[in-house]
């Protein structure tokens, strides 16, 4: 036998090695475009930790904030990873549905397969006790008179977008509004805006100071349970924020199976239901079937959005 031959026949024994290679056989990262401490870096970590546990290789969750921008720099780091499971983005409602509209290459058309989508945030838009308005309506009215500043996550996601709606629709207008990568007490405290629209994760440790003036979703947040959604004052407005698990398209189906194991799993831990129980989010698993579904339906209620702003 030659050595050529010899070579020949090891590169072949080799490459269908590697072809059988069970996944995962290393490390996986789940990039969370925010930083660490909100709801879906909570149980991001979770299921990262899970998944770890029933496979055996290292999850880390990698926070990739936009400076203000929202989630898309990292977005688009997952869009261009390779389709095989390593790099899986853990992603809000604005990639599928705002990034392809907004001038993003790497976002549009857009570039990720649902394997499922796991909680709905309890966001609310809140104000210090302190500001002469209580409910939407004196709010309305004081805007319509004087300057409204906004804190947001940034200006383009849909959060933001709806409560630009909403305040358009109930006939006024914010007098400025500013993106930050964190929207929590000290935001308020300090001064830098009057209203926050953010996640009640964030708010937490001054929810007894605070106005909840209406919350962005489909329902009520069990913990603020007096506060209207932004769908019951605006009734065009119905929109529900949540998260979930996304890859770039082409990853293999059986991949996806082991990552939505991973997270179903993750869902029925104690720690999971003690965090719903604590903050209101509500925590769920839609397939990649219901979630596709979903981002239709929430493309149809932003374009909807887009022509009010317009």
């Amino acid at each position: 036998m030659t050595n050529v031959f010899k070579m020949a026949c090891a590169a072949t024994i080799l490459s269908a090695t590697a072809a059988l290679a069970e996944y995962p056989e290393k490390p996986v990262s789940f990039v969370v475009p925010f930083p660490p401490g909100d709801l879906e870096d909570v149980l991001t970590r979770i299921i990262a930790d899970k998944f770890q546990e029933m496979y055996g290789v290292p999850a880390a969750v990698v926070n990739k904030p936009g400076g203000g921008g929202g989630p898309f720099p990292g977005a688009v780091e997952v869009a261009g990873a390779p389709a095989d499971g390593y790099t899986i983005g853990s992603f809000v409602i604005d990639v599928p549905v705002v990034g392809p509209e907004i001038g993003i290459p790497e976002l549009s058309p857009n570039p990720f397969d649902p394997v499922g989508i796991f909680m709905t945030y309890p966001f609310v838009i809140a104000t210090l006790k302190s500001q002469p308005y209580s409910n939407w309506e004196e709010l309305a009215d004081y805007g319509k008179e004087n300057d409204v500043s906004l804190g947001h996550y940034g200006s383009f996601l849909a959060p933001t977008q709806v409560t630009f709606a909403a305040a358009q629709k109930t006939g006024w207008d914010f007098g400025s509004e500013a993106a930050f990568d964190l929207l929590d007490c000290n935001v308020l405290a300090s001064g830098d805006v009057d209203i926050v629209n953010a996640t009640i994760q964030t708010l937490l440790p001054c929810i007894d100071d605070l106005t909840i003036l209406a919350t962005i979703g489909e329902e009520r947040t069990p913990l603020t349970p007096d506060a209207r959604t932004v769908g019951e004052i605006v009734p065009e407005l119905p929109l529900s924020l949540w998260n979930g698990l996304f890859v770039p398209k082409g990853t293999p189906d059986d991949v996806k199976a082991k990552i939505e194991a991973a997270a179903t799993a993750a869902l029925e831990s104690g720690a999971v239901k003690t965090l719903s129980q604590e903050t209101g989010v509500l925590i769920y698993w839609k397939d990649a079937a219901a979630s596709n579904a979903q981002i239709e339906s929430d493309i149809e209620v932003n374009g909807v959005i887009t022509e009010l702003l317009e």
